[in-house]
């Protein structure tokens, strides 16, 4: 509604333009009419100096005004200005100060004298934009025909105006003429549009860079979570697109509402948005609006009691005095706010202890009605002068004399401690100055325009003025640059600020920090953190977010139709980790590497193998070496009692060969204990093919041999040995070994076993094993074995019943059939065990069918040996039997 209204305004005011220029063309013929008089008299609120250059000024001195009811009498109804505001009151003084520094200045401007008129915008569209249009069009009531123009010399350049809104209609309109516009409180961005805007400057920095300034102190306090407020007019709708778009680019946080403050009397609005304020989860409060609204607002945050809040202030009421009440403070303690540029500015407070009203009344050449100093004399001492005409409030109390003592009675009026939009006021002035001390300066035939000519001050236009305005570079007092870009903006830089409560009930607003940018980078800002008042019972900055922050291990799945900056943390998968807060997804550990427990830092995977130090592979490697042990011993017991006929018999070559295999068996089973490495992966198949094929073959030609012993005992058999003589004996375990070998080298050669990591077990560990290669030549290896063992079983079974008092055909049959037993059993094992039980099953294969060998060949005949000697004789052997040695 209010920024209807403001359009509304506009138009209307735009016709008033429309009227008024009309009027200075309004003439019959020059015989009849010798003056142009204008068509409307705005009868305003001002302030004036003469000079060779008169710079204009709008400033709010009144903060309301009431509008007349309609009235088509001959003369206008005027606007009531209502409100006298002291701050708004030294903001045009200051201005005032400013050229009258200038003027005593001999180095800048030597030869000319600045002159000024300011103008009371009343904190009113109408009556600012017809304050401008005066400033542009000329004061005096009649203007002579004549070939010189008589009347008040023309204005060069317009300090202000303070209102976002108030400057877009000014400029949109003052404009046209070329005439510039340097603001000193005005922050909307849309005001930097320069198609739009060619003529405005500004000395406060643009909305663009305090919202941006906004968030990095979101940034900076982890507040990703936080409530935007604005006004109902042009500053703060365009804040709240910037700061809405400029926060989601940033990635710094989500706004869990945004709300416009009414212009006016709304209670009902206020309300609602308060309750919004009430029931959210952001304790941060971002409020981009003036100071009527911040009054209205905080009238029913107080009766609600809405408390335990952050605000932060735009520097329209950072430091806003109204507000630092014993009855708001605490609820605005605390607040953090973006504020205007703090500056010193000597000799000002002097300048305004000189202020005497009657000094005033008779240089202000204002005859609409009391100057500002009249009516801030009438505001501080309570006091009249004569009664002024009416659209005036009329003061009451005694009457003035204008000698009170200004020094006790204007505290509020010298305050020049914290100097901010009077510091703006300074600069604006003084780069009006320097842009025409510039354009005096400007050496004919060396001129920046058409023919390298020079503009003067009595023929200069206002486009060549703005020409020297753009360049204008100068530093002030005060150690700040001032200079504008290619949009009228100038450098920006701002006062971070925070209010303070202080036990003695008294409040203080003071600096926390600075953000500034400087050409060519982006924004700084620097707090000094310990100086900061938090307003909480921790005294610490608040949490204000909408999820809590997900730790490492974790990552954030965003809550459907909610904003991004609600979500939830969600554990990171095995084998992925997040090492950062707030990771939007886990990232997956590298092969070798898995995840920790808290899923925030790879590790290296556990490596699984068969291995000397774990109970398992202890067990198997005892067992081996006992197995060995073992045949050692009975190599040793058959190597002393080698003469005996129980050692002798069915050819102790083969017996020793047998056990020097099985010794082999045993000792190839450590080959398959230990981390896998390429020569034990290619050489632990090849030693157990090959061993107990080995051991295999001896047991097959004893049987042979045993067989063809009992057939040559019998009529017509002889011829049967020629066949199974010891060389025959050797050479078929030569030949089958050698068959073994031949797989075992064409197995290595083709496809060799090798090591490989194999991650399919298990996700958190590497098993080490061998990998066959070629599974052909692994099933080829153990076919063989298990020819030559099937095939032995079923002589020896063939042999076991025949007659003899120590028939060895009986335990190789028996030995057989625990050897194939083991190793029927041990395929299906095999297969289904992983890693390194797959290794432990092949290792206790090994060993068990090597000790059913050593166990079933050679325990009886060691038993016989030593414990039964008397049956170790020739006759006891060969009571049934025939022997071959």
């Amino acid at each position: 509604m209010g920024a209807f209204l403001d359009r509304f305004l506009l138009l209307y005011v735009y016709l008033i333009l429309i009227l008024s220029f009309s009027s200075f063309f309004v003439s019959e013929s020059s015989s009849v009419f010798s003056s142009c008089k204008l068509r409307r008299q705005f009868y305003l609120n001002g302030m004036h100096k003469p000079g060779d250059v008169v710079l204009g000024g709008l400033f709010e001195v009144h903060y309301t005004s009431v509008f007349p009811e309609l009235s088509f009498t001959s003369e206008p109804n005027q606007l009531t200005c209502q409100g006298f505001d002291t701050a708004g009151f030294r903001h045009a003084m200051t201005m005032a100060f400013t050229i009258d520094e200038i003027n005593k200045n001999s180095h800048l401007l030597p030869n000319v004298t600045l002159g000024y008129s300011l103008y009371d915008n009343c904190a009113t569209l109408v009556i600012g934009f017809s304050a401008a249009l005066l400033l542009a069009s000329g004061q005096e009531e009649q203007f002579l025909l004549q070939e010189k123009c008589l009347g008040t010399p023309p204005v060069l350049g317009i300090v202000g105006d303070s209102f976002s809104t108030f400057s877009i209609a000014t400029s949109d309109v003052i404009g046209l003429f070329n005439l510039p516009i340097v603001s000193y409180y005005a922050t909307c961005s849309c005001l930097s549009d320069r198609r739009r805007f060619p003529t405005f400057f500004r000395t406060i920095p643009s909305d663009t860079f305090q919202v941006r300034a906004m968030i990095k102190i979101l940034k900076r306090f982890g507040w990703t979570w936080a409530g935007l407020l604005v006004s109902d007019d042009d500053y703060g709708l365009h804040v709240a697109r910037t700061f809405q778009s400029d926060l989601a680019q940033s990635g710094g946080g989500c706004l869990a509402y945004s709300e416009i403050l009414p212009w006016g009397e709304d209670p009902a609005e206020v309300k609602r948005i308060v309750e919004i304020m009430k029931k959210s989860t952001a304790r941060v409060v971002i409020v981009f609006a003036h100071q009527i609204h911040m009054i209205q607002l905080m009238d029913e945050v107080v009766r609600e009691n809405v408390t335990s809040l952050q605000w932060m202030a735009s520097e329209a009421w950072s430091a806003a005095a109204v507000l630092q009440t014993p009855r708001l403070m605490p609820y605005l303690s605390g607040t953090l706010g973006i504020s205007i540029r703090r500056g010193e500015i000597p000799g000002l407070r002097d300048f305004l202890l000189r202020i005497r009203s009657d000094i005033h009344i008779s240089s202000s050449g204002n005859n609409y009605g009391h100057s500002m100093v009249m009516q801030f004399w009438e505001y501080t001492f309570q006091c009249r002068f004569a009664p002024p005409p009416a659209g005036w409030m009329e003061a009451g109390g005694e009457l003035c004399t204008g000698q009170e003592d200004l020094e006790s009675g204007g505290a509020e009026l010298l305050d020049v401690s914290d100097l901010r939009p009077e510091y703006n006021i300074y600069k604006a002035v003084y780069a009006l100055a320097y842009a025409l001390d510039d354009l005096l300066q400007c050496k004919p035939g060396r001129g920046p325009f058409s023919g390298h000519s020079c503009a003067t001050l009595q023929t200069s236009e206002p486009w060549q003025f703005m020409h020297y305005l753009e360049k204008v570079n100068f530093t002030t007092s005060f150690g700040d640059q001032v200079s504008f870009d290619e949009n009228g903006d100038a450098l920006p830089i701002y006062d971070v600020m925070n209010w303070l409560w202080l036990p003695d009930g008294r409040t203080k607003v003071q600096n926390v920090g600075l953000v500034k940018k400087l050409a060519s980078k982006d924004e700084e800002l620097t707090l000094d953190d310990d100086k900061i008042f938090w307003n909480f019972d921790s005294k610490q900055s608040p949490l204000s977010v909408c999820s809590e922050s997900c730790p490492p291990g974790t990552r954030m799945a965003r809550r459907k139709g909610q904003p991004l900056c609600c979500f939830d943390c969600v554990p990171c998968s095995e084998g992925k980790i997040s090492n950062d807060t707030d990771s939007v997804e886990c990232t997956s550990c590298p092969e070798d590497f898995w995840s920790n427990a808290k899923r925030d830092h790879c590790v290296l995977k556990k490596t699984e193998f068969l291995s000397y130090h774990e109970p398992l592979g202890v067990c198997l490697t005892m067992t081996s070496l006992v197995g060995t042990f073992i045949c050692a011993v009975v190599l040793g017991i058959f190597t002393y009692h080698r003469s005996t006929p129980i050692v002798r018999a069915n050819n102790s070559e083969l017996s020793f060969l047998l056990l020097v295999s099985l010794k082999l068996c045993f000792l190839c089973s450590l080959l398959f204990i230990g981390r896998p490495r390429l020569w034990t992966c290619q050489l632990r198949h090849a030693a157990f093919g090959i061993s107990f094929v080995l051991c295999v073959s001896c047991i097959l030609v004893k049987t042979m041999v045993v067989l063809a012993v009992f057939k040559a005992s019998k009529p017509g058999g002889g011829t049967s040995l020629k066949w199974f003589g010891a060389v025959q004996q050797r050479g078929t375990v030569m030949v089958l070994t050698s068959i073994q070998a031949t797989i075992c080298t064409a197995w290595i050669v083709s496809a060799s076993p090798a090591p490989h990591k194999n991650t399919q077990y298990h996700n958190d560990k590497i098993v080490y094993e061998c990998v066959v290669g070629s599974t052909v030549g692994f099933a080829v290896l153990l076919g063989y074995i298990g020819l030559l063992a099937v095939l032995s079983f079923l002589l020896a079974f063939l042999a076991r019943n025949l007659p003899d008092n120590f028939n060895e055909a009986k335990l190789i049959t028996f030995s057989m059939l625990i050897f194939c037993a083991v190793w029927v059993a041990f395929v299906p094992a095999y297969v289904n065990s992983p890693g390194k039980y797959a290794d432990a099953v092949e290792v206790f294969a090994i060993l068990a069918s090597s000790f059913g060998l050593l166990l079933a060949l050679f325990g009886p005949k060691c038993y016989i040996i030593l414990l039964r000697p008397e049956r170790n004789t020739k006759k006891a052997i060969m009571g049934c039997s025939i022997t071959k040695t």
